[in-house]
């Protein structure tokens, strides 16, 4: 799987930077752009998509479930007869506004806007059987419709990012830094879907506490939905969790001793 800002030639300075314009105190010492950033691009559920209309090249903007690869890519599920598929078909080129919701002010919480180019998944592409499951996952009512005829995996080939989490607290990221390193993380990419199943299957359980006492989640039926180098995502109906890993994990031998001191400090946490 290859770096997903080098996948494309995007061209220079990179879309949606404006190192001109940021407080210059951006960011704040106490505040690490990349880890915010990461975080919401894996706990996002859905997100607005910008694209350039074919017919005028104004910009149309839609509302769109998402999901990520391993890496962190965007991943979403749309059908040909939406307006946002046929700019696509047209022109890749599109950002996806990701937001975290809360209480108050909408603009008190952070947003991540992601700019880059967006390439069809196909069918009978190497990819699509794990991008299929890791959306699934996600989105468990879209295998409602997944499967229709007119449904496409699109993945978005990310330029670049902006963050912006408050006063001082904003900044300009390439895709490389919001971005998941999967090099020489084969044999983990390969063993996911395994993991996943077995821990949901066999070690709910430990699923469980993960949630509640690493996360202080409320308690409940929460479940793997996917996992990468960077750590586990979790989901119990539309709630989300990201749980990091203490140190970056490549294969199935390190991801089961990293599940396993996890579990045993969850259950040390009464």
């Amino acid at each position: 799987m290859a770096e997903a800002d080098n996948t494309i030639p995007f061209p220079v300075p990179l879309p949606g930077i404006m190192p001109d314009r940021l407080p210059e105190n951006a960011p704040a010492p106490d505040f690490d752009p990349r880890a915010v950033a990461k975080a919401l691009l894996r706990l996002a559920r859905s997100g607005a998509l910008a694209t350039i209309d074919r017919n005028t090249g104004h910009p149309f903007a839609s509302l769109v479930n998402v999901a990520t690869d391993i890496d962190g890519s965007p991943l979403i599920l749309i059908s040909r007869l939406a307006t946002h598929t046929a700019n696509l078909e047209q022109d890749g080129r599109a950002s996806l506004l990701l937001a975290a919701a809360g209480k108050g002010d909408p603009l008190a919480h952070p947003r991540l806007t992601l700019t880059g180019v967006f390439t069809l998944v196909g069918r009978e592409d190497a990819d699509a059987p794990r991008l299929r499951r890791r959306f699934l996952a996600r989105h468990p009512k879209s295998g409602l419709y997944a499967d229709f005829a007119d449904f496409s995996f699109w993945r978005l080939a990310a330029a670049s990012a902006h963050l912006n989490a408050g006063f001082a607290r904003a900044a300009d990221l390439k895709a490389v830094e919001v971005m998941t390193d999967v090099s020489g993380a084969e044999n983990l990419i390969e063993s996911e879907a395994g993991a996943v199943a077995h821990m949901n299957e066999d070690h709910a359980d430990a699923v469980r506490l993960y949630a509640t006492r690493l996360l202080g989640a409320e308690d409940g039926s929460w479940r793997l939905t996917g996992l990468d180098p960077d750590g586990v995502d979790l989901a119990r109906g539309d709630a989300t969790l990201r749980l990091p890993f203490p140190a970056r994990v490549t294969n199935a031998g390190e991801l089961r001793r990293t599940l396993v001191a996890l579990a045993q400090e969850a259950q040390s946490k009464a």
